[in-house]
């Protein structure tokens, strides 16, 4: 049986490794292409010579599998605090910070919750190898009888993974919450910079509708040879520019 093993050893961040397990009476085989970590630490215990590790085929199995499922439950603790992290950063955005380092904080923000996404769905995947993994052995049992402390542990698995299964459909649903409120951040901030620009074309708008119109070289033009035409013109084309930002700021749309 093929189960698929977390691991950080990849050049673009963590991915999934296959293990092969090749169980026999006297023996357990296994096939890997990469020494993950719980590897590492099972070998390491039986390096220093650890008392309580089980000596047969049977016990070594189980035993490899409770790593890999404690390596998991390891990887989601630290998702989870990673996305606190960013909970925290996504919604504490001070007033104070310029619009500028605020986006660019939210666009770090949006990378870091894909990065969590992505991984939130490799221990997804890599939990229901393990589910297949441990359902295959209990189904082994109509074969050949399987010990009582045997079944104990298969059953402990179990809960484990469909537990941890759980834990991390809770853990996908908050790295969603998190992308949608930093999108809804990102196009706040965007419109914010956009209704600057809209309420500058509207408040230079008539102005430059007065310049236009005394620009315009006609013959007729009684304004043109007006002695107080040209300061008259400029304060229209100030008092025309002040009485949109008035009622702008009076409705509260600034």
């Amino acid at each position: 049986m093929t189960v698929r093993v977390l691991t950080r050893q990849a050049p673009l961040g963590p991915s999934l490794a296959d293990a092969t397990f090749i169980l026999t009476p006297k023996h357990l085989v296994t096939v890997r292409y990469l020494d993950t970590t719980p590897f590492r630490t099972f070998t390491g215990r039986v390096d220093q010579g650890s008392g309580d590790l089980p000596s047969d085929p049977e016990g070594i199995l189980l035993a490899l599998l409770g790593a890999i499922v404690g390596r998991v439950a390891d990887v989601l603790e630290e998702v989870k605090e990673g996305m606190d992290t960013l909970s925290r950063a996504v919604f504490s955005q001070g007033e104070e910070l310029s619009p500028s380092i605020i986006d660019a904080d939210l666009q770090s923000a949006l990378k870091r919750i894909g990065r969590s996404g992505d991984l939130a769905s490799r221990v997804r995947e890599s939990l229901h190898s393990l589910a297949r993994a441990v359902m295959f052995l209990k189904a082994a049992e109509k074969a050949a009888p399987i010990a009582p402390e045997t079944k104990v542990t298969l059953n402990t698995l179990n809960g484990d993974i469909q537990s941890l299964l759980d834990y991390n459909g809770y853990l996908a649903q908050t790295a969603q919450f998190l992308l949608d409120s930093t999108l809804g951040l990102i196009n706040i901030q965007q419109n914010a910079i956009i209704k600057i620009f809209s309420v500058a074309a509207v408040i230079f708008l008539p102005p430059t509708l007065i310049a236009s119109i005394y620009g315009m070289n006609f013959k007729h033009m009684p304004e043109l040879d007006w002695v107080f035409g040209y300061p008259g013109a400029l304060c229209l084309m100030v008092v025309s520019a002040i009485l949109p930002y008035w009622y702008f700021r009076r409705r509260g749309w600034l």
